[in-house]
């Protein structure tokens, strides 16, 4: 995915700091990205991203969607796609010239910092288009559409804390 690549690149940019700033503890060299942002995007966010257009795209039988709103959730996938593209263009772009600014002779750690700023605004972009169109996605839906698919997400949740304790069963969940 273009956000680990694009996480990828700010660590390698980032490396003659690394001594600086020691990555320790939650959300440190132990753990991998991803699973710092699941657990810190929490379950209602999750429960956002469930009504990305694309997913309920997917359920299109399932949820029983007319043509009505396959249409409109196929304008809005195709929306957000665009804006997700536009965004992550713009921080691949912060994101290289970021790395040149962190392989010059000198490291001129304020010209990174713009970059990065940028490149992280970016990337805000991006997520902010999926969560928008998510919202707007849901409002789609009729009411017994909304039930089937709060009930896949409690079924969703209920698999994934099972999941946790089987697989770490020491930890406190």
């Amino acid at each position: 995915m273009i956000y680990k690549t694009l996480l990828a690149a700010v660590a390698l940019a980032a490396g003659p700091l690394a001594a600086q700033h020691p990555m320790t503890g939650p959300g440190g060299m132990g753990q991998t990205m991803d699973d710092a942002m699941m657990r810190h995007m929490g379950p209602a966010m999750r429960k956002v991203m469930l009504y990305m257009p694309q997913h309920l795209l997917a359920r299109k039988d399932a949820l029983g969607l007319t043509a009505n709103q396959v249409t409109r959730l196929t304008t809005l996938r195709d929306a957000a796609k665009a804006a997700e593209g536009a965004a992550e263009g713009e921080a691949q772009a912060h994101m290289k010239e970021g790395e040149q600014a962190a392989n010059a002779a000198t490291l001129d750690t304020s010209a990174l910092k713009v970059h990065f700023e940028a490149a992280h605004n970016a990337m805000w972009k991006a997520h902010w288009a999926m969560i928008t169109s998510a919202a707007q996605a849901r409002a789609v839906l009729t009411e017994a559409q909304l039930s089937k698919m709060q009930t896949w997400a409690d079924s969703m949740q209920t698999w994934t804390q099972q999941h946790r304790q089987m697989m770490k069963p020491g930890e406190s969940h």
